[in-house]
């Protein structure tokens, strides 16, 4: 860390799925920027290996919260917790997803397709119902949605991760239509292909070497979570 205040210093910033890949990248690079990061994730251990990062780096201390975002009512008490803490909250991050099973659509079970739709969609539409109102009392609330290409493209065997993703951007674009008249930015980042565990577990025989790594992607992050952004209700590319 160096005495130049980061681009987001003194933010708070909920990031889930913050133990691995794209979110831990995230939070690190955002502690870096300066923010307090509320770092959400299912695996405590690697939750503490993302404190002990943030920590030797010299950011602010990060706030660990263990939690499956299936349990919509922990979701429910974050935003009052976040509240009783700091009585606001300047970005959102809803980065957790997952993949589900690649199988014909016929054959997905039905446990498989609604965990993923759990995840994907309902996750970050109790997120938003939760802490919408907390965005409302920054100065400048930001909300990031990370999205997929297949969201848009269909392909073949990917229909419960692709459908998710579709679902999720149209109900982040009327949330944010709905936020026209107040001070909060929602956006859907796409990252493109990333060198991610689900990256490695939808494609086994690739190469992952030639695919940047969650950190170089961090930039386009911070640009959507900063008070200076701009757009709003779009989808924006790395």
């Amino acid at each position: 860390m160096t005495d130049q205040p980061g681009r987001l210093q003194d933010r708070i910033a909920v990031v889930t799925g913050a133990s691995r890949g794209i979110g831990r990248a995230v939070a690190e690079r955002f502690a870096a920027e300066g923010a307090t990061v509320v770092a959400v994730a299912r695996t405590q251990g690697a939750l503490e290996e993302l404190d002990d990062a943030i920590h030797q780096a010299g950011g602010p201390a990060p706030v660990l919260v263990p939690l499956d975002l299936r349990d919509f009512d922990a979701l429910d008490r974050l935003g009052g917790s976040l509240f009783d803490r700091y009585q606001k909250l300047d970005i959102l991050v809803g980065n957790a997803g997952a993949l589900g099973q690649l199988s014909p659509m016929s054959h997905i079970p039905p446990d498989i397709w609604a965990e993923v739709m759990d995840i994907n969609v309902t996750a970050n539409y109790r997120l938003i119902r939760s802490l919408d109102p907390l965005l409302r009392q920054s100065d400048a609330g930001r909300a990031i949605f990370t999205t997929s290409g297949v969201a848009r493209s269909p392909f073949a065997y990917f229909g419960a991760y692709a459908a998710s993703k579709a679902a999720l951007e149209h109900m982040v674009k009327v949330w944010a239509a709905e936020l026209h008249k107040t001070r909060i930015k929602a956006n859907l980042l796409d990252p493109g292909i990333v060198r991610t565990r689900m990256r490695a577990h939808a494609f086994p025989g690739e190469d992952p070497t030639q695919h940047p790594e969650p950190a170089a992607i961090t930039e386009r992050f911070v640009e959507l979570a900063e008070p200076a952004c701009k757009p709003h209700g779009e989808i924006v590319h790395v």
